[in-house]
């Protein structure tokens, strides 16, 4: 009911001026006409009308030049206890209302300013110049009580709009920056699935290409090692439709429970890539320096990719070269680097003028972001002594123990 009130209010402010200066005209007569008893005040009636006229009129100043309504109407009131009316709660109602949006509409400091201007006026005028002696309390305590109030009201109602401006900005602020969120964790997801589907897709057809190639370049030399090409090249299509699946698989809906979702791999997967990478022609050593540690899913995840990804280059742009993957264990990093001699043996099929070289494309810029998520950082460039090098270091995060997940 307020809510519907307060609206019709906002939305008719004309009607609403218009009904409360005829208000406040008729009350300021009404209040001409009181007299203390046995006081002699004035029996003419023209001067307060005069006197209501313009007091109304700096009211329906009031929203617009607060501080000019306040000026007039004070003005008015001072100018009847001049001549001899009692400064009434009534008679003072224009100026009242002028005070109320001037504390409103206006900042406190202006306020404060204008309430003890008004306050000091109207007591010094009847105290002055009042020509019938009214009581030293109904010219004093009176006229402040009667200022205070609508000063009081104004205030609470200008910093109850401000709590609520406040309110509403703090409310908009919180929903641009959930939307914000939103927007960069759907980016950076996005992001991901990209790098898995590069990584999974460009590793496996380039085998595949590899390996086809290879198998047409011996068919009729040596059919029998065509045909173990042409196995290991449905095996590494067959593998390459697991891993699109399973990734793809993250995409559908979380209640889709016939979407088979395999675990992500990792260096524990190191041996099964060795051997469809040398399948493929490309012969290449793994080394592993320091002892072993367990590593947590993202790191794991991170460095089987990284080292998924180079090999993949190197039979893509050095098909038939030497790869050496090192891994360094030390106290607190894993680094990790993927040579080649660049010795090409085996043509790797017709090029094409578009295809980027190994430091162009997005492989490099997959691998670096990759490394940086976790915490890692990735180098590559050509070696002075030929040949390609990726490297990487990534932070190695101690892993709780199993007495230690049980307690939490």
């Amino acid at each position: 009911m307020n809510i519907d009130i307060e609206r019709h209010i906002a939305d008719h402010p004309r009607v609403v001026d218009t009904v409360t200066v005829v208000t406040l005209f008729v009350l300021f007569l009404v209040g001409a006409r009181i007299s203390l008893p046995g006081a002699t005040g004035r029996e003419e009636l023209w001067p307060a009308v005069l006197l209501a006229v313009n007091a109304c009129a700096g009211v329906l100043l009031s929203r617009s030049h607060p501080r000019t309504a306040v000026v007039v109407t004070t003005v008015c009131a001072m100018t009847a206890s001049a001549l001899g009316y009692l400064l009434t709660v009534l008679m003072l109602a224009p100026a009242m209302v002028a005070i109320y949006w001037l504390a409103v509409l206006t900042d406190r400091r202006t306020t404060r300013f204008h309430c003890v201007g008004v306050i000091v006026m109207l007591v010094a005028t009847a105290t002055i110049l009042d020509p019938v002696d009214h009581p030293l309390v109904l010219k004093t305590v009176a006229p402040i009580a009667y200022v205070l109030v609508p000063v009081a009201a104004g205030s609470a109602r200008r910093m109850r709009r401000a709590y609520l401006d406040a309110v509403h900005a703090r409310a908009d602020h919180a929903e641009r920056t959930r939307e914000e969120e939103a927007r960069h964790r759907v980016t950076e997801e996005r992001m991901r699935i990209a790098r898995e589907l590069h990584d999974v897709v460009a590793h496996h057809l380039a085998l595949a290409n590899a390996q086809a190639t290879t198998a047409a370049h011996l068919a009729r030399s040596n059919p029998e090692q065509t045909r173990r090409m042409l196995n290991d090249l449905t095996g590494t299509t067959s593998s390459a439709l697991r891993e699109l699946k399973a990734t793809v698989g993250l995409l559908r809906h979380a209640d889709d429970v016939d979407t088979p979702l395999e675990p992500a791999p990792g260096l524990s997967r190191l041996p099964e890539l060795m051997d469809t990478v040398r399948s493929a022609g490309l012969g290449v050593t793994l080394t592993t320096v320091g002892r072993e540690r367990p590593l947590s899913p993202g790191v794991d995840l991170t460095a089987f990719r990284i080292v998924q990804e180079a090999l993949t280059n190197i039979t893509k742009h050095a098909a038939g070269a030497a790869a050496c993957v090192r891994l360094a264990y030390s106290a607190d990093r894993l680094a990790i680097t993927v040579t080649n001699s660049a010795t090409a043996a085996v043509p790797a099929g017709p090029a094409s003028p578009a295809a980027p070289g190994p430091a162009h494309g997005f492989g490099l810029i997959g691998m670096r972001e990759r490394a940086q998520s976790v915490g890692g950082n990735l180098e590559a460039g050509h070696r002075p002594q030929g040949g390609f090098e990726v490297s990487t270091a990534l932070p190695l995060y101690p892993q709780p123990s199993e007495e230690e997940e049980r307690t939490s």
